[in-house]
């Protein structure tokens, strides 16, 4: 039998938004992704799947996971509040049910099995929730100031400051230039994750599961400087050994 993981590359599945979409005639719902998130996997050596958000009973996520050997849960709109038990802020987005569901059953499939999770910006909110975390709801009424998301869609440049011995520091080393977009973050961490990187705000900016699997969470966007791919690489390299081990 020939190894699909060894020729050509572990497959990666990363969720999707649902939102509207114009292209010619067309306007419709879809499942959308900026194309620089499967880029990053395809120049890491990966192959992209992509999971749009869809009606989950308790075998779909299982299903799904079955097939692949890593999973990226990528940014977009704010969870629902009532996951972590607070009203909505006046600038939360309206909640997505179906992206909220989907995400969170896919990761707490993949914690089960062991398969490679990263988190982008969304993605680490997910994982801290999941875990029993709360947000920052609005973070420049935390910290007075919009410097993590400058709007208009200008991603911002961000010194961050890795913790040494975790993952992350292990991946980037000290420190690291990111670039991000985001006005939430993670407040109270989720019980059992670790805190791998700070900003100099004291912003959160990335959160791990310590121990052998690969799970790891980023609140910035690597996708948006594909130059340094070591995140993506780290994904797919974690995917490679999961799917030598099945």
């Amino acid at each position: 039998m020939v190894d699909n993981a060894a020729t050509s590359g572990p497959i990666v599945g990363l969720t999707t938004y649902l939102d509207r979409a114009r292209t010619g005639v067309w306007d419709v719902t879809a499942g959308l992704l900026p194309a620089d998130y499967f880029r990053g996997v395809a120049m890491a050596g990966g192959v992209a799947v992509l999971l749009p958000p869809q009606p989950v009973d308790p075998g779909v996520a299982d299903r799904v996971l079955d097939r692949l050997d890593g999973l990226v849960i990528t940014g977009g709109t704010d969870i629902d509040p009532a996951a972590y038990g607070e009203p909505a802020h006046p600038d939360t987005d309206e909640p997505v049910p179906a992206r909220d569901a989907w995400e969170f059953a896919l990761l707490r499939a993949a914690l089960r099995r062991g398969l490679p999770v990263l988190g982008i910006c969304r993605g680490a909110q997910v994982l801290n929730v999941a875990f029993g975390g709360t947000l920052h709801q609005h973070l420049p009424d935390v910290l007075g100031h919009h410097g993590h998301r400058a709007g208009a869609a200008v991603f911002t440049p961000l010194a961050v400051r890795t913790v040494p011995g975790t993952r992350l520091a292990g991946l980037l080393g000290e420190s690291a230039e990111v670039r991000c977009y985001h006005h939430q973050a993670v407040a109270k961490v989720g019980a059992g994750l670790a805190v791998s990187a700070w900003d100099a705000d004291g912003v959160v900016e990335a959160l791990e599961v310590p121990g052998e699997h690969f799970v790891l969470a980023v609140q910035w966007h690597p996708e948006e400087c594909l130059q340094d791919l070591r995140l993506f690489s780290a994904i797919v390299e974690a995917a490679r050994a999961y799917a030598g081990r099945r």
